[in-house]
C-alpha cells in the first residue's frame, strides 16, 4: 500500500508528546498565506473539515487532511512530515516546543500512481 502522507521519527515522536499533552489532535496542511504552506497540528475542535478537504491518510494514529484544491496541485507527490527547530505555524500546537513540523515531499513512481490510482 502506498501511503500518501509519512512522518520521521522525529516527527512521531513530536506527535506522541504533543498527543500526552493534549489528547486527540488532527492535521491540516496549509496552503499558504499567514501559515506559509506547513503541516500544521490541531485539537479536532479547532477546525471544521469538510467536503471541501482531502483525508491524506494519518501519521501517528493521527489524521491528515488538505483542502481539495491543493491537493490537485499535489496529489502526484508523497508528502514527508519532519521536524525542525523553530517556531511552528501560528496556529500550529507544536509552536511553544521550539519546534515546527515542515513538509517535504517526494514525486509518486509510475507504479505507486498506478497502485493509487486502483485504490480510487
Amino acid at each position: 500500500m502506498v501511503d500518501r502522507v509519512i512522518a520521521t521519527p522525529a516527527a512521531l515522536e513530536l506527535i506522541k508528546s504533543l498527543q500526552g499533552k493534549h489528547g486527540e489532535l488532527m492535521f491540516h496542511q496549509s496552503g499558504g498565506c499567514c501559515d506559509n504552506s506547513a503541516a500544521n497540528c490541531y485539537l479536532p475542535t479547532d477546525l471544521t473539515i469538510g467536503q471541501g478537504d482531502v483525508h491524506l491518510g494519518n501519521i501517528g494514529g493521527v489524521p491528515f487532511y488538505m483542502s481539495k484544491s491543493q491537493f490537485e496541485t499535489w496529489k502526484h507527490t508523497q508528502l514527508i512530515i519532519d521536524v525542525i527547530d523553530g517556531h511552528g505555524g501560528t496556529f500550529s500546537l507544536e509552536g511553544p516546543e521550539g519546534k515546527a513540523f515542515h513538509t517535504r515531499s517526494r514525486v509518486f513512481s509510475e507504479s505507486e500512481l498506478a497502485e493509487l490510482a486502483k485504490a480510487i
